[in-house]
């Protein structure tokens, strides 16, 4: 046994065991015989820092995966971090521009190797600040979404859905970042409210017979009007549908067209069409028949005007960046008379998270995923309940969003990345007679109206520069050169083809997508489809997969990849994922898509979704908003366990988090409560427990406290097994410092030593004790039954704060060397003693009662007072004797209860209060230790305040005025506030009453 230190110093064990863990490969899956269990961390970026976020997402997958390690699962976390494109290659380039560099400065390979050294340098920062936390990973098999065999999937991935049909090029809108220069995804997309202006605007109708009026936000995207839409229900424009208006500044004539999309309730009922620069509009002029190659484009990639292809924009606008060609459009337009009037709006504007840009759509040529076809049979996974969404009412937003679900844009305009493994070369046109010759267009890719369909060109989607070159060798009948960029290949005037390759990079959501099994070295070996089901009719086992399940290692042959191999068979499917259910589409869906497409088998058993976390007010956590929280300020503050229970305590299915400062406090009182427990229990001779199962008792209060052991580990077990978090932590929370510190300890300090004489005489009133054997019996007895239940809280705990209970564990004794995060999880193999429950359960209510009455009473703690007890039955005399120390020590009794067991006289109850349990009835005497005048006059003057203060809140509540007008919170404060003060008259009138 080590003696604890007085003061519970959090930060010293953490550095501690959290090294010791790691050094001896705590966290590895070393239990090739046993049941696997396997978790995948979503990989955050390498650029971060740990947020609350990444604090809530890590531990609650830390919880299960040291659940499952302590049940002998063959516990498997994988770790890993994202190498997140756009973030990254804007801290690379930051950091050149500090030293008066920039990234056009070097060349694609060079400006990639700045990325590596950055990464190497600076890129475990999320790492570290990770194993802070806690989080017990396999840090031996960690992996970067850029690893070499990580990328060889990614690569195998595109080029086979690209051969399938399932990955092609087209035209199509994006979000685009003009400071970037990229395409992003929505959820880099961040929307804000500005104050902007609706102008209402005179499009002339062509015939010269009037004109129809339009209303935008956005008048400079005019410039590429194609249509105007109305409502096909709308009477008003029904007779102009299918003529033409003449736009103003342009002059283009553009076609009324019916469509749905226009709301007779807005504005003037009819919308310009600009679907080269609106997601709405796009999908409306595919529905009137233009073609996106078709489509006009006004803007090139820094949101300058550039001309449209029918070269009708005024050389005046060219080169305008939109806000100087909105002012200039409505000057131009107010000049020709057509500017109706201008209205005041708050309009929702999208910028980029991390340019801080208007993100304008944009026509470009891209990459996509024929995301509906591989989403059927993600679909179909979760209806038939081969994954299973906790909570589940995500499961309707996940069908409305997957049955809807749009072609998913894969490429990013950035060098970071993986380069889309794709090259080109011109287009063989034959002329006829034999004779062929090459096409020859260029792309521009700063201004896509320059572009032309993208058949073009020819193209080669291989695995390798390799095969490309030998597939273009092949296509063109002669020796193949490779160039860095198309305008040299195209320029090439020498006597081999010219190719380029692609110079876009993959999205990371693409290669996060092949996590689950993309980290355990597919391609390197497939799983078999047997994986996680029986045998089907007909189907027998492959030779790996029998000796995998017969627990013998894999055949080197079988297996080239060897130790990655075996972690793919026995390892996919994941048994859960743990998400914010802002990443449901971003990368779960589609985690699911590519796991199903490509391993044949669902990526995980479980999905399960956990809310924000946010501000104590329920706000949304924003640095603009200052009300962010520093994860790591915490930790140091009140250590990594107390953060990681108020997260654990505060998850409740399908809800936010509301992080308030003072739960992380408590719950570091909570661990500061265990620490010095601990310290009584070594002061009392209580150490490490020999015994697994629970020891033999005798008393009552042993007998109970292991029954209440069993009764804690089922509510655990089930709300583990149930994934409720909250609970999880409430009922180990509620044993350890309820009913082990509060009752338990305090129920067995007067059995722990040798008593002497004064509590020989409070204990045995009658002199009828114990013989020097059975008192030591007793005593060790009760040594036995503490050290064992604190052994199993210790284990218990463990899971939610693992470096108190590891550092406890070590403490209380001798382990052999073996550490607590390989402990076996808790089986009793005892049962619940419902009789011993009752009687102990009758003691602390007893106790309660006298503590009750002495605070309403104000009896100061100091004062001890008598007792008087009538009408007790047998059973009751039976407690009060065998728990006369324990009642009078908590209680503030003194000496021996008062005429005890009468049961036909009558009790004194002047000047004393009683109360009853069941049919037995107690006076505690008051005489000398309140002045009960005094008391009476204070307790009816308080019923009189707060009974005021009660009417006062139930006639504002019934105000309909009030109900109806006052903010909701403000109604639900005013309903809260008088149900407590109506509590507290009635406890003052039940207290004034036994004063008689």
């Amino acid at each position: 046994m080590t003696e604890l230190s007085k003061t519970f110093d959090p930060a010293a064990i953490e550095a501690k065991w959290y090294a010791h863990w790691e050094s001896t490969g705590a966290f590895r899956p070393s239990r090739p015989e046993a049941e696997p269990y396997t978790i995948v961390m979503p990989p955050p970026n390498v650029t971060g820092s740990l947020h609350i976020g990444h604090a809530l997402d890590n531990t609650l997958p830390d919880i299960l995966i040291r659940h499952a390690r302590m049940q002998g699962k063959d516990a498997l976390w994988v770790v890993g971090t994202d190498h997140a494109g756009i973030a990254t290659q804007m801290v690379v380039e930051r950091q050149l521009n500090a030293q008066g560099q920039k990234r056009s400065d070097f060349t694609r390979d060079e400006f990639i190797a700045k990325v590596w050294e950055w990464k190497a340098e600076s890129g475990s920062t999320i790492t570290s600040q990770l194993r802070r936390l806690g989080a017990s990973c396999d840090w031996e098999n960690e992996r970067f979404t850029m690893d070499e065999g990580f990328s060889k999937a990614v690569i195998k991935v595109f080029v086979d859905l690209y051969n399938e049909g399932l990955l092609y090029r087209d035209k199509r809108l994006v979000n685009w970042d003009p400071a970037l220069k990229t395409a992003i995804s929505d959820l880099e997309v961040e929307t804000r409210e500005v104050q902007g202006k609706f102008w209402h605007f005179k499009y002339p109708l062509e015939d010269g017979s009037g004109h129809i009026s339009v209303a935008t936000t956005r008048p400079e995207t005019m410039l590429a009007d194609m249509a105007v839409a109305v409502n096909p229900e709308d009477d008003r424009y029904k007779a102009l549908v299918g003529k033409n208006v003449r736009l103003p500044i342009t002059g283009r004539l553009i076609p009324i067209v019916a469509d749905e999309h226009a709301d007779p309730e807005l504005g003037s009922g009819a919308v310009k069409i600009t679907p080269g620069h609106d997601f709405n509009d796009f999908e409306v002029g595919k529905r009137a028949g233009f073609k996106a190659g078709e489509m006009l484009n006004m803007l090139d990639a820094e949101a300058k005007v550039v001309q449209t292809s029918d070269g009708l924009i005024p050389d005046a606008l060219l080169g305008l960046s939109v806000a100087d060609a909105r002012k200039a459009v409505v000057e131009l337009l107010e000049g020709l008379g057509l500017l109706e009037r201008v209205e005041d709006r708050v309009i929702q504007t999208p910028y980029g998270d991390r340019s801080g840009v208007v993100i304008e759509p944009w026509l470009t040529d891209q990459w996509y995923v024929d995301a509906a076809t591989l989403a059927k049979p993600a679909i179909e996974a979760v209806k038939s309940g081969a994954i299973k969404v906790v909570p589940q009412t995500w499961e309707k937003t996940y069908f409305n969003w997957m049955e809807n679900i749009q072609p998913w844009c894969v490429s990013r305009q950035l060098w970071w990345g993986h380069r889309i493994p794709a090259w080109y070369g011109p287009r063989l046109v034959h002329m006829g007679q034999g004779v062929t010759s090459q096409s020859q267009v260029y792309v521009d890719p700063d201004n896509p109206s320059s572009q032309r369909y993208s058949d073009q060109f020819e193209r080669f989607v291989y695995a390798t520069e390799g095969e490309a070159i030998e597939a273009a060798r092949q296509y063109y009948g002669s020796d193949v050169i490779v160039f860095d960029n198309q305008r040299a290949a195209l320029d090439y005037k020498g006597g081999k083809s010219g190719i380029w390759r692609d110079s876009d990079v993959l999205d990371t959501w693409f290669s996060s997508a092949l996590w689950p099994f993309g980290t355990l070295g597919w391609p390197g070996e497939k799983p078999s489809p047997l994986q996680g089901r029986g045998l089907g009719e007909g189907e027998s086992l492959s030779a790996n997969t029998a000796l995998d399940l017969a627990g013998l290692p894999l055949s080197p042959a079988l297996s080239p990849e060897g130790e990655r191999g075996r972690l793919l068979t026995r390892h996919y499917p994941n048994d859960i994922l743990i998400s914010g259910f802002d990443i449901l589409f971003f990368w779960d869906a589609r985690m699911i898509m590519q796991g199903l497409h490509f391993m044949k088998e669902v990526p995980w058993k479980t999905l399960y979704l956990h809310g924000l976390v946010r501000a104590a007010d329920g706000s949304k956590m924003s640095k603009s908003k200052g009300n962010t929280v520093d994860p790591l300020g915490l930790i140091d503050q009140y250590g990594a366990d107390a953060l990681r229970f108020t997260l654990t305590a505060m998850e409740s299915q399908g809800r936010d988090i509301k992080l308030d400062e003072k739960r992380v406090e408590g719950y570091r009182n909570f661990a500061t409560k265990l620490w010095n427990a601990a310290r009584f229990c070594q002061a009392n001779g209580i150490g490490a427990s020999s015994s697994v199962a629970a020891p033999s008792a005798e008393l009552a209060v042993n007998r109970w406290i292991i029954g209440e052991v069993v009764e804690t580990l089922a509510k655990l077990n089930q709300a583990i097994a149930d994934l409720r978090f909250d609970a999880m932590a409430d009922t180990i929370y509620h044993f350890a410092w309820g009913t082990f510190c509060d009752r338990y300890v305090e129920s067995i300090k007067e059995r722990l030593s040798a008593p002497d004489s004064a509590t020989l005489a409070l204990l045995y009133p009658n002199d009828a004790g114990l013989s020097e054997e059975e008192d030591s019996a007793q005593r060790e007895e009760t040594r036995a039954v503490a050290a064992w239940v604190f052994d199993q809280i210790l284990v218990m705990l463990h899971p939610f704060m693992p470096f108190i209970t590891e550092e406890l564990w070590q403490a209380m004794g001798d382990r052999g060397g073996n550490l607590l995060i390989h402990a076996q999880w808790p089986e009793p193999c005892a049962s619940i003693d419902h009789a011993a429950k009752a009687e102990m359960e009758w003691v602390f209510e007893f106790i309660d009662r006298v503590r009750a009455i002495r605070s309403e009473l104000n009896v100061p703690p100091s004062v001890r007072t008598g007792i008087q007890v009538w009408n007790a039955p047998a059973e009751i005399e039976s407690r009060i004797v065998g728990h006369i120390g324990t009642l009078s020590r908590q209680a503030r009794l003194i000496g021996a209860l008062s005429q005890p067991f009468s049961s036909g006289v009558v009790p004194n109850v002047a000047g004393g209060a009683q109360f009853s349990i069941d049919e037995t009835t107690f006076i505690i005497p008051l005489e000398g230790a309140v002045d009960l005048t005094a008391e009476r006059t204070r307790i009816t003057n308080a019923i009189a305040a707060i009974s005021k203060e009660r009417d006062a809140l139930a006639g504002r509540l019934n105000n309909p005025a009030f109900v109806e007008k006052a903010k909701p919170e403000a109604v639900e404060k005013a309903r809260a506030d008088h149900a407590e003060k109506s509590a507290e008259v009635e406890r003052l009138q039940a207290a004034l009453a036994r004063l008689g």
